[in-house]
Parts: C-alpha cells; sequence; structure tokens
C-alpha cells in the first residue's frame, strides 16, 4: 500500500528511486574537569580540530565541478568564514581556560549561546542559520571524538540515483551528494529559507523538508517518489502511482528545456501589456545568474550578510566597494539596495552595540529602520555609501518595514543630509537617487496612499505582510498551516496598495515569495501588479505564464476573488481557471 507524508516543498521536480537513509550518528558530549598542567595540550587539540575541519571543507570544495553554479562553492566558503570566527576559535578557548573543562564541552557551550540568539531572530531566513552553526560545530567536535567520516562523505557510487532521507543535511552534504549523483532528498526538519534548501534549488535537485518523523515508515532500499512540486514523499508506490509520475517527469524534463528560449524574449501580455521582472538577491557572487535568466535588474538585494559573523558593523567603505562591486556584475542592470534589516536580538553579528533588549516577540520589536533610526552611526555609513554608490550606476535606495509617516519623514531627510554632507566633499553621487518604501506591515498597507505621495516607488513584502495580517509566526510548525497568501484580507491589501501606487502614478512591485509562485502570477496580474521581483530560479518559468496570459479577460476572475470569504475559495478559483486555460 502506497504511504503519502507531507512536508514542504523546497525545489521543484520529480525523483522517483531507491531511498538511502543518512544516519547522523547523536553525538555524546560529556564534560569533564582538567588539570592546570593539561591546559596547554587541550588548548592544542582544540586548535588541531578547528583545523582538521577546516581540512575537511577545503577536500569537498576541491571536489565541486568547476562548470557547477559559483553559488555553490559561496555556502562552503560560509562554513570555512565561520571556521575562521573569533565566536567559534576564540570564545571556546577562553571557556577552556576559566572552566578548566575538556574542549568538546567548552564548544557545546558555545554553540549553544549561539543557538539562543539565532532562535530569537524576527527573519525568518536569518533565524535560519542556526543550522549552519550547528553543521560547523558538529564537523568539529567529531573530530575531537574521533568519529569516523560520515558513510555520504567517502567517495564511490553507492549514492547514485538514490533518494536521500535524513533529519537533516548540511551544504557540504549536498554538494557531496549531488557530486555523487543523488536524485533528490528529503528531510525531517528544515524550512524553505535553510541554506540546504537553497542550495538544492540552485543544484536543480528535487527536495522536500519538514517531513515529521517519516523515517518511521521507510527502511532503506524501499521504492520512493519525491513530489517538489507538491511537498510529498510516497512510500511503495504502486504500478499505476509509478507510471503516472515517470509521465509527469518526462513532461517537466520538456517543459523546463523550453524555458531557456525565453531569455532574450520581452516579457508582455498576449494582450500587449508589458511586466518588469527583476531578482531578488543576496550574496555578491548571485548576481552573475541576473544576466543568465534575463532579468531586468535587482528588485531586492538583501544587506544583511554584510553584518553577520562578525564583531562590529562594516564601515562605510566596504559597504562603497560591496555595492560598487555589484553595479559591476550588472553592468548597467538597475539595483534596488535595501537597507539593513535587522532586529535587536542580532546584535551579536555586527548590528551595532545598544540594541538593547530582544523581547518576548522580537518581530513586533526594534529592527529594520525601527533600529536604523535609533542607531543613526549604525544606518549612516549604509546611506552614504549607497549614494555614492549611485554615482556608479542605477541604483535605488528601499526602507523596510515603515508603520508611519514619521519614519519615512526621518529618512527623507538624513538622506538629504547627506547629500548636502557630499556635496561639501565635493563627492559625486546620483541627486535624483529613487528612495521607495516595502509594505509589509498592515498599518502601511492601510496608509500606502500616504507613503506613495511622498517615497518614489513601494514594494510589497508579502512574507512579512501575511505574517503580520494572520497574527501568525511562518517558521512555526504549531501554526504556519494559517499562513495564506489567499486570505481575503491579505488580497485586499495588496490591491489597495498597488492602486494607491497607480493613483499616485509610482511604480508598485512586489519582492516576496508571493511573486515568485506560478500558481499567484496571474492573480497578481489581474490585481494590477506590474512589476515582479523573484529568485532567478523561477524567473523564466514567471515569464512563460505572464506571456501566455491575456490580462483583459482575467477580470471576471478578480471580481470573484473579491467576493470569495476564504483562502481556500480563492485557490480553488485558481485551479479552474488553470483547467480551463489547458
Amino acid at each position: 500500500m502506497t504511504i503519502s507524508i507531507q512536508g514542504v516543498s523546497v525545489s521543484r521536480g520529480i525523483a522517483i528511486g531507491q531511498i538511502h537513509i543518512v544516519q547522523h550518528d547523536q553525538l555524546d558530549v560529556r564534560e569533564y574537569s582538567i588539570r592546570n598542567s593539561q591546559l596547554e595540550d587541550e588548548l592544542s587539540r582544540f586548535n588541531n580540530a578547528i583545523a582538521d575541519a577546516r581540512q575537511q571543507l577545503r577536500a569537498i570544495r576541491d571536489h565541486i565541478p568547476v562548470s557547477t553554479s559559483v553559488d555553490i562553492s559561496a555556502f562552503i566558503d560560509t562554513h570555512l568564514l565561520m571556521l575562521e570566527d573569533i565566536t567559534l576559535t576564540e570564545e571556546p578557548k577562553r571557556i577552556i581556560k576559566e572552566r578548566l573543562c575538556n574542549a568538546e564541552w567548552a564548544l557545546k557551550l558555545q554553540r549553544d549561546a549561539l543557538v539562543n540568539v539565532f532562535n530569537e531572530m524576527a527573519d525568518a531566513y536569518l533565524s535560519t542559520r542556526r543550522d549552519d552553526v550547528d553543521h560547523v560545530v558538529n564537523r568539529i567536535l567529531r573530530v575531537l571524538l574521533k568519529q569516523k567520516p560520515l558513510l555520504h562523505e567517502v567517495p564511490d557510487d553507492h549514492l547514485k540515483n538514490r533518494i536521500i532521507m535524513a533529519d537533516d543535511l548540511t551544504p557540504a552534504d549536498t554538494v557531496l551528494m549531488q557530486h555523487y549523483g543523488i536524485a533528490a532528498f528529503a528531510t525531517e526538519f528544515g524550512g524553505p529559507t535553510s541554506h540546504t534548501a537553497i542550495l538544492a534549488r540552485s543544484l536543480g535537485i528535487p527536495a522536500v523538508v519538514g517531513l515529521h518523523s517519516a523515517r518511521r515508515f521507510v527502511k532503506n532500499d524501499d521504492l520512493v517518489i519525491i513530489d517538489g512540486s507538491t511537498g510529498m514523499l510516497l512510500v511503495d508506490p504502486d504500478k499505476s502511482t509509478k507510471s503516472y509520475y515517470e509521465k509527469r517527469q518526462r513532461e517537466a524534463k520538456r517543459y523546463y528545456s523550453s524555458l531557456g528560449k525565453l531569455k532574450n524574449a520581452p516579457t508582455e501580455s498576449e494582450d500587449g501589456i508589458a511586466i518588469t521582472l527583476t531578482a531578488n538577491i543576496e550574496l555578491p557572487k548571485d548576481f552573475e545568474t541576473v544576466r543568465d535568466v534575463g532579468a531586468k535588474g535587482v528588485g531586492l538585494y538583501r544587506t544583511e550578510f554584510l553584518y553577520m559573523n562578525r564583531e562590529t558593523p562594516p564601515d562605510e567603505e566596504e559597504h562603497f566597494e560591496t555595492y560598487l562591486n555589484v553595479l559591476n556584475a550588472l553592468r548597467g542592470l538597475p539595483l534596488t539596495i535595501r537597507t539593513l534589516d535587522l532586529g535587536a536580538d542580532k546584535q551579536v553579528d555586527g548590528a551595532g552595540s545598544q540594541t538593547g533588549q530582544s523581547g518576548l516577540n522580537p518581530a513586533l520589536g526594534l529592527r529594520a529602520i525601527r533600529l536604523c533610526l535609533k542607531e543613526p552611526e549604525l544606518f549612516r555609513p549604509q546611506l552614504r555609501a549607497i549614494l555614492r554608490a549611485s554615482a556608479h550606476g542605477p541604483v535605488k535606495i528601499m526602507i523596510p518595514m515603515l508603520t508611519n509617516i514619521q519614519e519615512m519623514q526621518q529618512v527623507l531627510q538624513m538622506v538629504e543630509d547627506i547629500k548636502a554632507d557630499l556635496g561639501n566633499q565635493s563627492i559625486a553621487y546620483d541627486s535624483d537617487i529613487k528612495i521607495g518604501g516595502m509594505i509589509e506591515v498592515p498599518a502601511a498597507a492601510i496608509c500606502a496612499d500616504i507613503f506613495a505621495k511622498n517615497l518614489d516607488f513601494l514594494s510589497i513584502g508579502t512574507n512579512d505582510l501575511i505574517q503580520y495580517t494572520m497574527a501568525i509566526d511562518r517558521v512555526n510548525d504549531e501554526v504556519n498551516y494559517l499562513y495564506d497568501p489567499l486570505h481575503p484580507a491579505v488580497l485586499r491589501l495588496i490591491e489597495s496598495i498597488i492602486k494607491a501606487g497607480k493613483k499616485a502614478n509610482i511604480p508598485v512591485s512586489m519582492c516576496g515569495e508571493m511573486a515568485g509562485d506560478k500558481e499567484h502570477t496571474q492573480l497578481l496580474l489581474g490585481l494590477g501588479l506590474r512589476e515582479f521581483s523573484v529568485h532567478t530560479a523561477s524567473l523564466l518559468e514567471i515569464k512563460k505564464i505572464i506571456n501566455n496570459t491575456n490580462i483583459d479577460e482575467l477580470g471576471s476572475l478578480i471580481k470573484k476573488v473579491r467576493n470569495t470569504s476564504s483562502g481556500a475559495e480563492v485557490s480553488l478559483l485558481l485551479q479552474r481557471l488553470n483547467i480551463d486555460q489547458k
């Protein structure tokens, strides 16, 4: 009998094959005391473990084929950088000296302290960086405990065409397994914003995460199917089910092969309405992919990683050099830089020294523009650098999490003051630089017309807008089922924001995950959205849908949507629309 287990889709595609269960041995870390006379030997043992872990990661990186996307090695480099960070290399040694304890225990104590900080982070993407801490620490611990190399790190063909099942996977695991020819992977934990999930999308590996307790229902060599589109794991499929998914595999292969032809094609609906497609980008190395998919620029450049894994925030020159490199990579394409979107709970990673308490609910605390306005010494260097960079290419400034008009006015005044400063120093900048705001709080959405009168553009951040509108934590397994992009309240807010921008004659884009979901593309077009900023992996697919849509004919759909009372009703309407068009 076929067993179906529902998880979370993180990378589309279908894989059929035998399962291989990866067992990460539970590391037994115990505390024991050492004598003063043993201190130097213990410190040396810890240093050697760091060096060995570093060597292992470099060996993994060296096995990555040259033809592989640059994104891949970047994740390994991230873990290598963590092995240079004093929070992992020096703090445990301080604990060893102070407590006269073994290296394993000191590392565990420091790991627990770091993970607690990440657990309190409001931003879903950044909070999942705790997984990276775990992965790096476990690698060091395995060396200290003299554990054998993990089976999947031994290069041979035993993983070829296998579907991997694990509690969780590290980026290094994922890269190695892809290199050894795995067909897909499924994990019991993890989320769509983890490094492993991002890697899966970059590598084109079908992947499903969040399959809680799935390993109870599978054993090694079982035949399984991974449906990366629906987040489904099928165990022991019958003949008809297997045949159905084999057919879908063939169809998907033909479909994705055809998307490449759209790279240089204009983005225009069947009835002649031009649509702008830009990319969401995080790391400087990602910018090469922007041109590869024919994006018309970057609609969202997240700058938070400039502040991570460091003691002090980046200075103006570091900001400037980073943005200059990005502009050079884009070769004339426009760049929208989102200013710092961290919170008080992230202060250990270079977000300032006086950021206050994180509080019980950091999502509602001192974060994003609130933090920046409270700590102008953190904010001004970034704004100055962006303005200086604007002299070298088309740059826009985007302010996250605006809530009231006073915040907006403060930012605009600060920009004007910095412009005057730069002018007095004869430093070049674009005097007509565009400044926009992210609408991701219900208060801002309701008052979008006020913001639209004073800003050059608006961008809808659906991830937080949905979360705040529905009053749920989208990374909390207990309530994330309530995270509903199609809820009538969410759609009404989105439509009102678009209308406010149109009335003020300024562009409105959408940069949240909803914009990159092909199931929502036609709905958003019908609501009036004309600018989408999406992950590069989904851009061509979104373009295809746009080019095959007659926007004028969506009027009847939108009328029906406005009269719905639940997200389920809207979903059903969209399903019917897709059926009618086939």
